[in-house]
């Protein structure tokens, strides 16, 4: 079972779009893939289809109050299972804060589990204990970012994270990739940054690019993934790319 975290501390830059479509690509594919939304927010959650609220979510498994298997969803594409959230995960860190060992939380909980070929988790947009407990759990972290300045200076301090959490806490984590989302060819600025990136990072950086589309942006309303929303619209395509590269790169490694 290989996990990576979709992870950026800068919201709105199509971090939970990434997660969500990410899984329904995989699962498409044929892979069994476990998406665990840890983001207060709960919008991977609302984007499936469960924005009624669940019950029993991964604030519960955090807490130790349920397994995981305890809170799986069922979602769709078929193969694509979900572990929702809920606004109650807010107060998790303060609830882990003073336990022992909280940065495991996660990584214990998905030890038993090994009904998946892929565990993504949706990281919220913070570099706060769940985004910590996001990157001891898992082997890979993806990065979703927009072609702006200030994405470069949120890259920096999230690798650095990334940097202190493999020195001290996860040795085996790596990052698997970059992927430049919601792009704009028309900009300017998008283009010297994406330059920039191929650049600095030519091995990490994926060469699917996600443009703005808003069929992305309209798909969560409905609770469906785009892909099976619109599966012939340009951000579907681009997911769909974006799953195929994924596992060649997974392959590779």
């Amino acid at each position: 079972m290989r996990t990576v975290a979709i992870a950026n501390q800068k919201g709105g830059v199509g971090k939970t779009t990434t997660a969500v479509n990410l899984a329904a690509g995989l699962a498409q594919v044929g892979k069994r893939v476990l998406l665990i939304d840890l983001d207060p927010q709960a919008n991977a959650t609302t984007g499936l289809g469960f924005g009624g609220g669940a019950t029993s979510t991964i604030y519960h498994v955090l807490l130790g109050e349920l397994p995981l298997s305890a809170v799986l969803l069922n979602a769709s594409p078929a193969g694509l299972s979900l572990a929702p959230s809920s606004p109650d995960l807010a107060g998790a860190e303060v609830e882990l804060y003073g336990r022992p060992n909280r940065e495991r939380y996660l990584k214990n909980a998905l030890a038993p589990v090994n009904d998946f070929e892929y565990v993504l988790i949706d990281c919220p947009p913070a570099l706060n204990m769940l985004t910590i407990n996001a990157l001891v759990a898992a082997d890979g972290v993806l990065i979703p970012m927009q072609c702006e300045y200030y994405a470069l200076e949120g890259l920096a301090q999230l690798l650095g994270t990334v940097r202190r959490v493999r020195a001290q806490l996860n040795p085996q984590l790596e990052v698997h990739g970059l992927l430049r989302t919601m792009f704009d060819m028309r900009n300017r600025l998008s283009s010297e940054v994406g330059l920039e990136l191929e650049r600095h990072f030519p091995d990490k950086l994926y060469r699917t690019v996600v443009p703005r589309n808003i069929r992305l942006a309209e798909a969560p309303s409905f609770g469906r993934a785009a892909l099976e929303y619109d599966p012939a619209c340009a951000g579907s395509q681009a997911y769909q790319g974006v799953a195929a590269e994924f596992l060649r790169r997974e392959w590779v490694e």
